[in-house]
């Protein structure tokens, strides 16, 4: 018969620990579970309403007929930080002439937090803040940034969740393909 081995209760905490760790590191940077998008490309984009740093309405009734992107971020997200100044300069700035309308929607934020936000940015397209995830969770349960373009008809023609490279050039072309950009 083999002697039995006792681990010390220290080890054997430790050893938790660093199970209970890994399995957060690892779900923190797992991709979007299916259930967290809530809306799909083709179908109509849920209505929401809200209010822009500057104190204009922001509805997307009211939008129906122009080419809408719609933007979900937060302040303190990364990802976010290194996607907007590319909405700015690669979108807005070239497409809001061609008719494009830009909602950036700070998900949790109030649009009191978020005026400095965009002047220490240089942002100058439409900031709102969403602070109790009123119009996030009609697109979303979980995951920023989120970026929704919506054509003319209300009609979702492209979603993604995070930013890459490849994907934002995805995004790109399909503003232009909706704006009629070389047309």
């Amino acid at each position: 018969m083999k002697p039995q081995v006792f681990h010390s209760s220290s080890s054997v905490i430790s050893c938790f620990l660093a199970a209970c760790v890994g399995l957060a590191l690892v779900s923190s940077f797992a991709g979007p579970e299916e259930d967290a998008t809530l809306t799909k490309v083709g179908q109509a984009a849920p209505e929401f309403t809200v209010k822009t740093v500057d104190g204009k309405e922001f509805s997307l009734a009211e939008a129906k007929g122009k080419v809408v992107l719609v933007n979900f971020f937060a302040t303190w997200c990364g990802p976010c930080l290194a996607e907007l100044p590319e909405v700015e300069k690669q979108i807005w700035q070239k497409h809001k002439k061609d008719g494009l309308v830009v909602i950036v929607i700070g998900r949790e934020h109030q649009a009191t937090e978020l005026v400095d936000f965009q002047k220490k940015n240089k942002f100058t397209f439409p900031i709102a803040g969403d602070p109790k995830r009123e119009a996030y969770a009609k697109y979303a349960k979980a995951y920023i940034p989120r970026t929704y373009l919506i054509n003319k008809e209300g009609r979702i023609v492209y979603q993604s969740v995070g930013f890459e490279e490849k994907e934002f050039k995805s995004l790109l072309a399909a503003v232009e393909k909706e704006c009629g950009a070389g047309n």
